[in-house]
């Protein structure tokens, strides 16, 4: 067998950065996007993955009014034929949680960025963030958590003043079309994701009840709608405060795979569904890992069948390790194999598949300043 051992990558990235995130299109386009100091103020910058390696930094903007967290993380995505989206988050008030979603797009291969538009109309001075960005057609979807209700004043039904999940379509000329209320109330700082099965676009999100009940669910794009949340399991993780552990969610053809964290029970776990009819049920989840985890999940589909699944273990000296294995349809385990040590706790790993090769980014921090840290390891590794 081969042996597990990450080839280091060099990372036009400065010191310090922070929010990493990858994202691909359905051909081999692999895009790195991340925050740096701009020249006047933050900057939104990515490269694209050639050879086997990270390409020079290019910027998309470049402003004071941009809203850094390290859990929700901005995106440039490819979209095929030289087309690029990117996304940002941009303050809307002086309040400490007033932002919007902001987006861009570019048909020259980002030489050419165009003004940012607004994918929700409420005008709301509340949270809106946690964007996944995909492409159908020559539209470009978006998800994203939307905070407008929480002007209203809070009561013991957190109906009247919780976060919802909504999405919009932005077409090639930048209008925006068909917004929708996904979710009347779903858990406050969990990561979105989709996949396009074949069916058509599945997001993944952290659900909540008014019972507090913070479980998986997904929603499918049918005739034209997102279709209600549906649990991915019933973990019955019931919890009064948001985790920042959101799912992921991968797919080819009918084939669907999503991994998430739970806490049920007292009990940290990793978790792996799967779907073979797009996405409308999943069989029994299995268990990846349990112990002393913290989440923040990452998975790819692999060639045979198998998923490979990465997770944020608990390390040393309060830092992460960065780790994965492989699973298969049946449950059957692979080792752990450790990607890297010394990884920030309030870091999102990323993985993603280039060829035969996954590569995955992270973040370090050393004396409080943050840096990216990326790696690639052959599949037939694991």
């Amino acid at each position: 067998m081969v042996p597990f051992v990450p080839h280091i990558l060099a990372l036009p990235a400065q010191v310090p950065a922070t929010g990493p995130r990858l994202s691909a299109d359905l051909g081999s386009s692999l895009v790195l996007s991340w925050m740096e100091p701009g020249e006047h103020g933050t900057a939104l910058k990515y490269s694209t993955y050639e050879d086997g390696g990270w390409g020079a930094a290019r910027s998309v903007v470049d402003g004071q009014e941009m809203f850094v967290n390290w859990a929700d993380m901005p995106s440039v995505t490819p979209l095929g034929d030289g087309r690029l989206a990117s996304h940002w988050l941009r303050m809307s008030a002086d309040l400490p949680y007033a932002y919007d979603v902001v987006y861009s797009q570019s048909s020259d291969s980002g030489a050419n960025w165009s003004d940012p538009i607004r994918p929700h109309t409420d005008g709301t001075e509340t949270e809106h963030g946690f964007v996944s960005v995909f492409s159908v057609g020559s539209h470009t979807g978006l998800i994203w958590l939307d905070g407008r209700k929480m002007v209203n004043e809070v009561t013991d039904n957190p109906l009247s003043s919780g976060m919802t999940l909504r999405a919009a379509f932005v077409d090639e000329n930048r209008a925006l079309q068909g917004e929708q209320l996904v979710d009347e109330l779903i858990c406050d700082c969990c990561q979105t994701d989709v996949a396009i099965a074949a069916s058509g676009p599945i997001a993944v999100y952290r659900d909540r009840s008014i019972e507090e009940i913070r479980d998986i669910s997904v929603t499918r794009f049918v005739d034209g709608q997102w279709q209600p949340g549906r649990p991915v399991a019933a973990d019955q993780w019931k919890i009064p405060g948001c985790p920042v552990n959101g799912p992921s969610i991968t797919a080819d053809d009918e084939t669907v795979a999503v991994a998430w964290f739970t806490g049920a029970g007292n009990r940290p776990v990793v978790k792996l569904g799967l779907s073979d009819d797009s996405g409308e049920t999943f069989a029994t989840p299995i268990e990846v890992i349990s112990g002393s985890i913290l989440g923040r999940v990452g998975l790819v589909l692999l060639d045979d069948g198998d998923v490979a699944v990465s997770w944020l273990q608990t390390g040393s000296a309060g830092t992460g390790d960065v780790s994965i294995r492989r699973v298969s349809p049946d449950g059957t385990l692979g080792p752990i194999q450790r990607v890297s040590i010394g990884a920030n706790t309030f870091s999102v790993p990323q993985i993603a598949r280039s060829g035969n090769d996954l590569v995955f980014v992270w973040t370090e921090s050393e004396d409080f300043v943050d840096r990216l840290r990326s790696a690639r390891a052959p599949i037939a590794a694991l």
